[in-house]
């Protein structure tokens, strides 16, 4: 046992450490107990209200929710399931407890310690490799965004690997242990585009083992090692059962999936792609081919789309005359819409790369440079289309995913591995235990030593002396356009343009010069400490500590430009803003209507979720929103809110007294919409053609395309007649007129509604609920079939009578899921129990 323990120490230590960086990096902040504020973080409280209720109340999930869109599944709002309780417990003991920011730095620094400690690196080294990778500046970046889902997945992506190295190490009990219990750890994450990109860093690891492998004739043992990780993978995944199936379902109903509109193909078929989104959207986000020198050089391309006149050292060398320009300028001039910050993976990084590859390079080192230019090259997107489009129109799932620049975390992942392969060599004069070389050892030789100097430090000299070699200009292709346009409406003296432009170009070359003599500098001290280490001047833990003090304070002051102590606030600040009940909001709520919609006019109806704290919105914030949802808000809600923005001003807020332009927002049950009034007050405005929680029509026109269902409904009396399409004839029928049917609401709860119907004749009962496959509906206790109409909503057939009808979200699938789930959990669970066991019996001999 006290070997163990002596054994275990150097390990304690680092953790230790780890918590202590994190928790400094954080220091102002967690002790003031102040939280990050911003809309991502805020954005999840208002769609997470109803859920939240929903489980005080009944102690279950609900996977159902009204508060946005006008309803939809909470697969990709909250995707927890009772199978992954057990594993979040053991997640959050691996977190120890710590407050969210120091967990998220945290988990970063350790996942990758493990996967270096995997690979046989001694504690002191791998506590390097760790910063170097946690503190690149994507990380920080998406802390600060609120993209957590996205940093928890990275995080425990370099664990997983870990356990693949393992495997191949001959320990396969430990590698299948580790690499299921982070597999699982990652996908329970939810973030399945991060888990997608790094499946071929899997692929280079198991290649490069498997090339060592047939060099020593060892490829039995290696296809051993590679099948034990691919069950444990598999059982990571499969832990994760109910997660991945529901998201897989919900993807080819959401903005992902394949619209079935022709007309949306028509208008510009080589956007199209074969399965997923358009080719637009994907590359919307991509990062300029001169905008990869942020890699070295983090001002590259001017940091992050915020107003240059918050930099008072650049405005300190701009021109007076032109501060109103830089006042509507950002500090961020590359061609992406708009970014929170450059990827910054190092100095120290890109040095100690380079020089890997100068070196003689193992399988490992080459498949690892290979992902990265990869990487690099995808994340240009629309700026090398033709691979971009090889990809999306030949590699699975591809085209499922939007925002290209993010593909660059392969990249930061594989630029600080490829960074400690090379510092091992460097200082072991080896590649430890793993025997992954090629060619004699030359790790020491100075002369490739300055050629990686000059190839980092030399090039950022070079941009810093002669920034017009590496960019063409200094302002976006938007601001030129917007500062022409300006100058050609008469807002700007024509005369003045050019002076403007030259001042701005002035300006922000100043602010890349700044910081490429930055990177030159920290460039120049690793170079020292490296060349003074190759003639024996200091010693390898020197030379460590070294290069850990200067990464530190590079990376941490880069960081600290986008995820600082001003970007905190008070927790009833970021809780609540925006959210307190206003006026508007009371007499809304003094409605006594049990269930309605509100369509908020005040805030970015279709990009905001504060309206979800108090009301069923019409409108909402989600990245996967449902593709016919957002299809009917381009084609139908959004003219439709113009126009009644209209109705309100012409008859002062008495909408009865005009025609309803707005019939689709009313068989949503749009009963109040909330106006803005001068001074930033709001006013609540009901709508009397809300056309309830259902009713009888009495007729269907049945329609053969989506397009002719979503046209349609411009020109029919919704409340009379219903639009569906021919798949759902079989289920609805025929409808008859019945002037006094009625539809009334006696139960809801946000996954299951109970209505009141009662009609002489019988018919078709269109309900103001969005259609999903899973809702069921069962007629006095008895199950009937739901069908779809009016392009989003649910309808169904009933006979004639006085019924209780009711419908409920609880898909079956949930159950067969959940049981998949809860085997691979017991599979894992006795794994782990092995393995404990078996140490035990070890340490007692």
């Amino acid at each position: 046992m006290k070997t163990i323990l002596r054994r275990a120490l150097p390990d304690a230590a680092a953790v230790a450490l780890f918590v202590l960086i994190a928790f400094v990096y954080f220091f102002t902040p967690v002790t003031k107990g102040l939280v990050l504020g911003g809309h991502d973080h805020a954005a999840g409280n208002g769609l997470a209200t109803e859920m939240e209720a929903y489980r005080q109340r009944t102690g279950e999930r609900t996977r159902w929710t009204n508060v946005l869109f006008s309803g939809m599944p909470t697969y990709q709002i909250s995707p927890s399931y009772n199978s992954t309780d057990l594993l979040v417990k053991a997640e959050r003991v691996y977190q120890l407890g710590l407050p969210d920011v120091v967990m998220y730095v945290f988990v970063m620094l350790l996942g990758f310690y493990i996967l270096l400690r995997a690979f046989d690196f001694r504690a002191w080294m791998a506590v390097l490799g760790a910063v170097l990778w946690a503190f690149s500046s994507y990380f920080f970046i998406i802390i600060g965004a609120g993209h957590i889902w996205k940093l928890m997945t990275l995080a425990f992506i370099p664990p997983t690997v870990a356990g693949l190295v393992l495997c191949y190490r001959g320990r396969l009990a430990w590698g299948m242990l580790v690499g299921a219990l982070f597999m699982a750890f990652q996908v329970v994450s939810n973030h399945v585009q991060m888990t997608y990109y790094f499946l071929p860093v899997y692929a280079v690891v198991a290649l490069a083992y498997g090339v060592e492998a047939v060099r020593q004739r060892r490829v039995a043992a290696w296809a051993k090692a590679t099948v034990a990780f691919g069950v444990a993978a598999l059982l990571g995944v499969a832990i994760n059962a109910s997660n991945l199936y529901h998201t897989w379902q919900y993807s080819r109903e959401t903005m992902r999936g394949k619209s079935e509109l022709a007309s949306k193909a028509a208008q510009d078929p080589a956007d199209q792609t074969k399965d997923g989104l358009e080719r637009s959207y994907i590359t919307a986000w991509s990062y300029g081919v001169d905008e990869t020198w942020t890699l070295l050089v983090p001002n590259a391309k001017g940091g992050a789309s915020v107003p240059m006149a918050r930099n008072k050292k650049a405005m300190a060398q701009a021109n007076a005359q032109y501060m109103p320009i830089y006042q509507s300028l950002g500090q961020y001039w590359g061609e992406q819409p708009g970014t929170s910050g450059p990827v910054y993976v190092g100095v120290a990084v890109v040095l100690l790369a380079v020089l890997g590859l100068l070196m003689a390079p193992s399988p490992l080192m080459i498949g690892l440079f290979v992902l990265t230019l990869l990487s690099v090259a995808l994340s240009w997107g629309k700026n090398m289309m033709w691979l971009t489009d090889l990809f999306l129109d030949h590699v699975p799932l591809y085209d499922k995913f939007r925002t290209v620049a993010s593909i660059l975390v392969v990249a930061e992942f594989t630029l600080p591995l490829m960074a400690m392969l090379a510092l091992r060599r460097v200082v072991q004069g080896r590649d430890g235990g793993l025997r992954l070389s090629w060619g004699a050892n030359n790790s020491k030789r100075p002369d490739k030593l300055l050629v990686a100097f000059l190839l980092t430090g030399g090039m950022a000299a070079l941009m810093a002396l002669a920034p017009g070699l590496f960019f063409d200009s200094f302002i976006s292709t938007s601001e030129h356009q917007m500062l022409s346009n300006a100058a050609a409406a008469g807002y700007i003296p024509q005369e003045m343009l050019g002076g403007i432009l030259a001042d701005v170009e002035r300006v922000r070359e100043g602010i890349l010069v700044a910081d490429a003599w930055r990177s030159a500098l920290i460039a120049l001290v690793c170079f020292g400490l490296l060349l003074v280490f190759f003639y024996k001047k200091i010693t390898p833990v020197a030379l460590v500590g070294g290069l850990l003090v200067v990464s530190v304070v590079d990376m941490w002051d880069v960081n600290k430009r986008y995820l600082n102590d001003d970007m905190f606030a008070r927790p009833s600040l970021r809780h609540n803003a925006g959210v307190e009940r206003t006026a508007a909001d009371d007499a809304i709520l003094a409605d006594p209507t049990a269930y309605y919609r509100v369509l908020n006019l005040s805030v970015s109806t279709f990009n905001d979720n504060t309206t979800s704290f108090h009301h069923k919105s019409i409108g909402g914030y989600h990245a996967a929103k449902l593709r016919r949802y957002q299809e009917l808000i381009e084609a139908h809600l959004a003219p439709e809110m113009g126009r009644l923005q209209n109705a309100i001003a012409q008859t002062q807020g008495r909408l009865d007294s005009a025609a309803c332009t707005w019939p689709v927002l009313s068989m949503l049950n749009m009963r109040h919409a909330i106006v803005p009034l001068q001074g930033g007050a709001t006013a609540p405005v009901q709508n009397p053609y809300a056309m309830g929680n259902g009713w009888f029509v009495g007729s269907v026109r049945y329609v053969n395309t989506a397009d002719d269902e979503l046209s349609a409904l411009a020109t029919a009396d919704l409340r009379r007649e219903a639009i569906a399409d021919e798949r759902f004839r079989d289920v609805l029928g025929e409808a008859v007129p019945d002037t006094t049917a009625t539809v009334r609401l006696v139960a809801y709860d946000a996954d299951a509604l109970a209505y009141e119907v009662e009609s002489r004749t019988g018919g078709v009962v269109v309900l103001s609920d969005i259609y999903y496959p899973g809702w069921t509906a069962t007629l006095d206790g008895t199950p009937i079939a739901v069908g779809r109409a009016n392009y989003v909503l649910r309808a169904v057939r009933v006979p004639a009578g006085r019924h209780r009808l009711e419908t409920r979200f609880d898909p079956p699938s949930l159950r067969a899921t959940e049981a998949t789930a809860y085997s691979a959990l017991a599979l894992l669970a006795l794994l782990a129990l092995g393995l404990v066991g078996r140490k035990i019996a070890q340490s007692r001999r």
